[in-house]
């Protein structure tokens, strides 16, 4: 039986999202090269609305204007997915990682950082599970503690969402889940182009408060476990204010 890879990790406290997109790019470059073994980055950005390839541009709410004049940044990314949002109190999760040899899978790989989110939620007494046709992690607020499944979830509400790029089976992006997001901020689009549904947070459904740098090492744990990739070490680079 082989030996698991192993994946390091970097905790990088809260940062604006373009010089995090820049760090992200630089990795990305270098693991495809082989310069470098698998790392993740976690970070709690300040607000920033990021758009994918498939965004639309109706699901942006408000002008540029508007969001210059309220502190918010805007991007246009190469990740898939349509617009979301980020902001504090989000966890923001990105694996650069090689799927090769054995992980060339797509699917397997999003439905393993649903499931490494979902590991997550476990730990603060919620349940959460996949929707066909919405990329993403889901809630049932009348059910809280335990998913009932798709067809049985009466209020369905997102707690997390999913957008990547794989590039010759290299990794970036990843996910993003609200653990005391304000969600207002929401508002300002319509996320991942899904309006009929609600977007919800851990403090949300729980009513007690969590911080994003509490929850790395079980993050960390989990996407681990999810990936079946050996834990590594969980470097603290929050010190460090990247520009």
């Amino acid at each position: 039986m082989s030996t698991p890879r192993r994946l390091e990790a970097r905790w990088l406290g809260r940062q604006r999202y373009e010089p995090v997109l820049a760090l992200q790019r630089q990795l990305f470059q270098e693991r495809q090269a082989g310069s470098i073994e698998d790392v993740v980055l976690f970070v709690e950005h300040e607000a920033v609305i990021t758009m994918g390839r498939g965004s639309r541009p109706q699901h942006l709410l408000a002008s540029r204007d508007v969001l210059g004049e309220i502190g918010v940044d805007l991007a246009e990314v190469e990740r898939g997915g349509d617009i979301t949002l980020h902001a504090p109190g989000q966890l923001v999760c990105y694996p650069i990682i090689d799927l090769r040899p054995d992980r060339c899978d797509v699917r397997r790989y999003v439905n393993a950082l649903a499931d490494s989110m979902r590991r997550l939620v476990n730990d603060y007494g919620l349940d959460a599970g996949l929707v066909d046709g919405m990329v993403g992690l889901w809630v049932d607020e009348d059910s809280r503690e335990h998913w009932p499944g798709q067809a049985e979830a009466k209020r369905l509400a997102k707690i997390g969402a999913i957008g990547v790029r794989i590039s010759r089976w290299v990794t970036m992006h990843g996910y993003a889940l609200n653990l005391a997001t304000d969600l207002r901020l929401f508002g300002l689009i319509v996320p991942c182009g899904i309006s009929k549904h609600p977007v919800t947070s851990v403090e949300m459904l729980t009513g007690k408060p969590v911080t994003v740098e509490s929850a790395v090492p079980c993050a960390f744990e989990h996407l681990c476990s999810a990936l079946q990739m050996e834990r590594g070490s969980l470097h603290d680079q929050s010190q460090l204010r990247l520009v």
